[in-house]
């Protein structure tokens, strides 16, 4: 391309001429540059959306065709049941034929592999007293299938194809690799809609969710955006690559306080799928190392508290009575650091290096115990079910006084009647009667019907201790409480 430019006599000199010749040079330069450069970059746009595109379709294809619709075929009850309730009624009307009625409730699942055969991996909860299921294939084939086993931690079933058709199976991945905004998406059987896709990102890692029967939390869930609703627990949840990295297990519909709440569901990791899978196909069941000790994290400041700088060990808030680390001489208040000197940093570490060991099997655990560690040989019992961990044992004492207000509190000794209505079953400490709103103690997390056992490790099993503790402390001091909630210890810091 050639550019000429005229100049009118006399007004630039020939070497401002030059100047302005080189300047406008070097602009049309710029802007033919930036022209040929913005076509290549749309280009290169274009083909990362597409190959983006092509690389989501790939991923959806190679598990798709795994995907299967599970029905759960479970008798419910009538209001016959509560009619004929009345002896009367069954004396002369006598008991009726088939009170029951058969209720069936969709899921999904997804075909796998185990050494040559093909099983069917679901929720637990979708199959939970089912008299008969039924799995329902992509190109519409239907077969009986027949419950092999379950495992509640992961709310995880394992299906048997009564027949050993060759249907299409999942590929597995590793659900440690996942990182947050990976691409993820969920397949599954929404609302009985079949074959539904739908995908966002992982949003989180590591969640720990309660479980709806109020059994516990689900550990280390995969935390996404992708949509998810009734009909698709049990389905895949995939990554980019067309491997299956987690479960989808649960729904968040709303908080605690009733706001509705969107875009956030949970899966369960495939990596601990994967570590239980076989155990369920050949036993039935999973069966869980058990430490029996009651943990939390530890706070910001463990270091000057407890030797042990936050986010480099778990505290032990308690123990279960007759448990195995109980009975080798584990404490409140120690703190786990490391087992068969592997570092256990937080909970999700700690449960990980137990509960996939061998019943039976004794481990060192290392602990730190006022400010000195000590390594501790414990005998790793069976992990009970979660409604069946025994409680605590307490002493009881009662002394019917209101103690002193304290850090925004206000407690009392443990009575019948207190006991009644914070439904305590035990009576040692003082009860939390109320916190007073915007506190030390209110942002700190302590609840009315906490009870305190210990304030700064001082034992309070009175009133008398509350006030003698208490009154010695400065009102800014840092406190540390020993709470009972809900049968078990915990630690309460208010800074």
């Amino acid at each position: 391309m050639v550019v000429r430019v005229r100049f009118a006599r006399g007004k630039l000199s020939e070497r401002g001429e030059r100047k302005v010749k080189r300047i406008l040079e070097v602009s049309l330069a710029v802007v033919l540059l930036a022209t040929v450069f913005g076509a290549v970059g749309q280009n290169v746009q274009d083909e990362i959306a597409v190959s983006g595109q092509r690389a989501v379709k790939e991923a959806i294809g190679s598990v798709a065709p795994a995907v299967v619709r599970i029905d759960a075929a479970r008798r419910v009850a009538t209001w016959w049941d509560e009619l004929f309730e009345d002896p009367f009624l069954r004396r002369f009307l006598g008991e009726p034929e088939d009170r029951d009625r058969l209720a069936t409730s969709v899921g999904s699942g997804f075909v796998v592999e185990h050494e040559g055969r093909r099983y069917v991996v679901t929720n637990a909860h979708i199959v939970q007293g089912a008299e008969s299921l039924r799995v329902t294939a992509q190109d519409g084939s239907t077969l009986p299938a027949e419950l092999l086993g379950k495992d509640a931690w992961l709310d995880l079933a394992v299906l048997a194809l009564e027949e050993d058709r060759e249907f299409p199976t999942a590929p597995l991945g590793e659900s440690i690799e996942l990182e947050v905004g990976d691409w993820v998406i969920a397949i599954g059987n929404p609302l009985g809609l079949d074959y539904t896709v739908t995908m966002g990102i992982v949003s989180a890692l590591n969640r720990s969710v309660p479980r709806p029967d109020g059994t516990g939390y689900f550990r280390r869930m995969i935390q996404t955006d992708a949509a998810i609703n009734p009909g698709n627990s049990g389905g895949p949840l995939v990554n980019a690559y067309g491997e299956v990295v987690g479960m989808n297990t649960l729904i968040a519909r709303r908080t605690g306080t009733g706001i509705a709440v969107e875009g956030i569901n949970f899966a369960v990791p495939m990596s601990e799928v994967r570590r239980v899978l076989p155990g369920l196909i050949e036993e039935g069941e999973v069966t869980r190392a058990w430490l029996g000790v009651v943990i939390q994290e530890l706070p910001s400041d463990a270091e000057r508290r407890f030797g042990v700088p936050a986010r480099q060990g778990v505290l032990v808030a308690d123990t279960v009575r007759d448990a195995p680390a109980s009975e080798a001489g584990i404490e409140p208040g120690d703190v786990i650091v490391d087992i068969d000197g592997l570092p256990v940093r937080n909970i999700d570490e700690l449960q990980s290096e137990i509960m996939y060991r061998r019943v039976g099997e004794t481990v060192e655990v290392g602990i730190v115990r006022d400010m000195e560690p000590l390594t501790i040989a414990v005998t790793l019992g069976r992990r009970p079910e979660e409604t069946a961990v025994a409680e605590p044992d307490r002493d009881e004492e009662v002394e019917p006084e209101e103690g002193v207000s304290a850090f925004g509190l206000a407690v009392r000794a443990i009575t019948p009647a207190l006991m009644d209505l914070f439904n305590l079953d035990r009576s040692v400490g003082v009860v939390v009667v109320a916190v007073e709103p915007g506190s030390r103690a209110y942002w700190s997390g302590v609840s009315e019907g906490d009870v305190v056992l210990e304030v700064n490790r001082q034992p309070v099993t009175s009133v008398d201790d509350w006030n003698a503790v208490v009154e010695e402390l400065e009102d800014e001091a840092d406190v540390a409480l020993t709470v009972l909630r809900g049968g078990h210890r915990h630690f309460i810091f208010i800074p």
